[in-house]
């Protein structure tokens, strides 16, 4: 096959973060699919390490034995964003431990550093001649996890939060929540993907942002910072975080994906424990949306946010061709699943992805072709 016929296969999930008796299980189900990938990337919840102690900035200092880095490796990840609020959540020991760790089993992390050189570099990797960049930022986060010189950390873009009263005469009231990304980080992640257009045929920026839990509601930042990173030549805009499927977006014929959900998320173990005054303090703010569900009692959040998605693009001529996405179901066993057009999940997953861009003032349209939805550039 000539070079510019070839066809390069990239596929991207959400969070990732897996801790149990037997981790490979956690992909079982997906595994077939992820393996027609030539690139696969996720978000890496947490750090995976038996080094460092609590941050005390964090709210719930996430930490995963490191034996459940095989599951990564079985299920075949070649990229993963460490650009989020846990990256820092057990201090620097653990953080270089998950970096170092993750490139043993051919891992490559984005997003994190050494320092806010190291955290902006790009990942490349080059498949079929064709070479794909991958960026990663974070605007979810607790402060100091941001890297700076001389400081360990994540590539931040910074948000600022402004609350308007809207009927000033109505003490009381809700307000309008405006937010703005740093000028200073937009502009930096700007000349980041810049750069990174100038040595590679696809770039693809991922960010850690957004509103957690909460249905189909999204910042105001995050289509701005969304828009900026495509006019600087991004190709394809990943977001995770949120916990549960955002909009999709399109702009300039790319595609913004504000959020993939969950894909793998361990951690009814710590809910029912309510050990951590953070997440006792979750559990009651957003009571309705985390907690324990009777029948998927291994899954500490809303039956909404089992429903997740693999992201598939092809990349043909050295370009994003097509971008669809793999409608899936967390089972019971808190194992992603993929949906195929005969299950009555996978209608009930493309409504619902339908429903909330709408909701989001979104005019997206998807088109089912077979087992996987196109999304309409």
């Amino acid at each position: 096959m000539a070079a510019e016929d070839a066809v390069v296969t990239l596929q991207a999930v959400g969070d990732v973060k897996v801790n149990r008796d037997h981790p490979e299980s956690a992909f079982t189900h997906v595994a077939p699919t992820f393996h027609q990938s030539d690139i696969l990337f996720g978000n890496c919840e947490s750090p995976s390490s038996d080094k460092g102690s609590p941050n005390p900035i964090s709210s719930s200092y996430r930490r995963e034995p490191p034996r459940n880095l095989v599951a990564l490796k079985f299920a075949g990840f070649h990229v993963m964003s460490f650009a989020n609020n846990h990256c820092l959540d057990w201090g620097y020991d653990a953080f270089f431990d998950t970096l170092e760790r993750l490139r043993k089993i051919n891992i490559l992390p984005v997003g994190a550093g050494n320092d806010i050189d190291e955290a902006r570099k790009p990942v490349i990797i080059e498949r079929k001649g064709t070479r794909v960049a991958f960026l990663a930022y974070a605007s979810a986060t607790f402060l100091g996890y941001a890297a700076d010189e001389q400081k360990p950390g994540c590539a931040p873009i910074r948000v600022y939060t402004h609350y308007h009263q809207v009927e000033h005469e109505q003490p009381g009231t809700d307000p309008e929540i405006f937010t703005f990304p740093d000028p200073d980080d937009l502009e930096a992640m700007r000349q980041d993907v810049q750069k990174a257009r100038s040595s590679a045929d696809v770039v693809v920026v991922s960010e850690h942002w957004g509103l957690h839990f909460v249905p189909f509601k999204l910042a105001r930042y995050e289509s701005e910072v969304a828009k900026v990173a495509i006019d600087a030549g991004a190709d394809l805009i990943l977001g995770h975080h949120q916990h549960i499927l955002k909009a999709i977006e399109v702009y300039k014929g790319k595609a913004i994906f504000h959020s993939l959900g969950n894909f793998v998320i361990d951690a009814a173990s710590a809910l029912k424990a309510e050990k951590k005054p953070g997440i006792r303090r979750m559990m009651k703010r957003y009571a309705d949306r985390v907690g324990i569900w009777p029948d998927c009692p291994l899954y500490p959040l809303h039956p909404d946010s089992r429903k997740t998605v693999v992201v598939k693009c092809l990349i043909r001529n050295k370009r994003i061709e097509k971008v669809s996405f793999i409608p899936c179901l967390i089972n019971a066993q808190n194992s992603p699943e993929v949906l195929t057009r005969d299950n009555k999940d996978f209608d009930e997953g493309v409504q619902y992805l339908e429903e909330i861009t709408k909701k989001a003032d979104i005019d997206t349209k998807f088109i089912v072709e077979g087992d996987e939805v196109v999304v309409s550039l």
